[in-house]
């Protein structure tokens, strides 16, 4: 029996002032499978995770959310959306909020949880994470590491379909990546089934069951990651993880 994919994106458009973004995408992530977005910057990464969320509108190409075409303008977006969380490069995080708050504040208004569930979901998050002491402090009281490590809770508060991950690591300091892509992989290893893009070659290898190289928003090369980052088929391929290795981020 075949399995359907938890996301399919087909055909994927999308351009902006004339300029197409995207080529015709497309890619599928299975079950609890982590796939892996590289490229070089402005090869259509962060625009693709925009477009699966529903954040930007599609010029053509459908999105199939466990079979749902979610970009069919008949559906309702907002709900699509609440089947899934992203996360961006920067926390948005809100200032006047405790971490507590800013994880309840969605499952409270959005999805109608109760505040004493909402907000023991969020304590379990917060102690999954590592900062179960950090549940009463503002976000301008946390390092960077922290921060994301909360936005990631956040994502995951009302228990996403699907989690979205943009280049999570590339606002932070080099020292406090590690420990985000500690939970990442761990996320990872209890089942989650992510879509993310990162610069962390290293750290694609370890994690994803499939790596998806994009250049000027066509999908060049998919595979696992010992054939792509390994022995990748493709000249352009190649030609980028050369720049990655002289850069130091594999």
């Amino acid at each position: 029996m075949t399995v359907e994919p938890v996301l399919s994106v087909r055909g994927l458009v999308k351009s902006y002032d004339g300029n197409r973004v995207l080529d015709g995408v497309d890619l599928d992530v299975g079950e609890h499978q982590v796939v892996v977005l590289i490229g070089p910057s402005g090869s259509g990464k962060s625009t693709l995770l925009r477009c699966v969320n529903l954040l930007e509108d599609l010029d053509d190409g459908r999105l199939l959310l466990d079979g749902d075409d979610i970009s069919d303008p008949r559906h309702d977006a907002g709900k699509a959306r609440r089947r899934m969380g992203i996360v961006f490069q920067a926390f948005n995080l809100f200032p006047h909020l405790s971490v507590l708050d800013n994880i309840t504040l969605a499952p409270r208004e959005v999805h109608g949880v109760p505040r004493k569930e909402a907000t023991q979901r969020a304590l379990d998050l917060l102690d999954r994470v590592g900062l179960s002491d950090k549940a009463n402090s503002y976000p301008d009281r946390l390092s960077g590491g922290q921060q994301q490590r909360v936005a990631i809770a956040r994502a995951l508060a009302y228990e996403p379909r699907l989690l979205l991950l943009d280049e999570i690591t590339s606002a932070l300091d080099p020292e406090l990546v590690g420990e985000v892509l500690a939970l990442v992989r761990e996320l990872a290893g209890q089942g989650g089934t992510i879509l993310m893009a990162t610069h962390e070659m290293g750290f694609a290898r370890q994690v994803a069951d499939q790596v998806v190289f994009l250049d000027h928003g066509a999908v060049v090369e998919t595979g696992p990651p010992e054939q792509v980052l390994g022995d990748p088929r493709h000249e352009r391929t190649r030609l980028f993880l050369r720049r990655v290795i002289d850069a130091g981020r594999i």
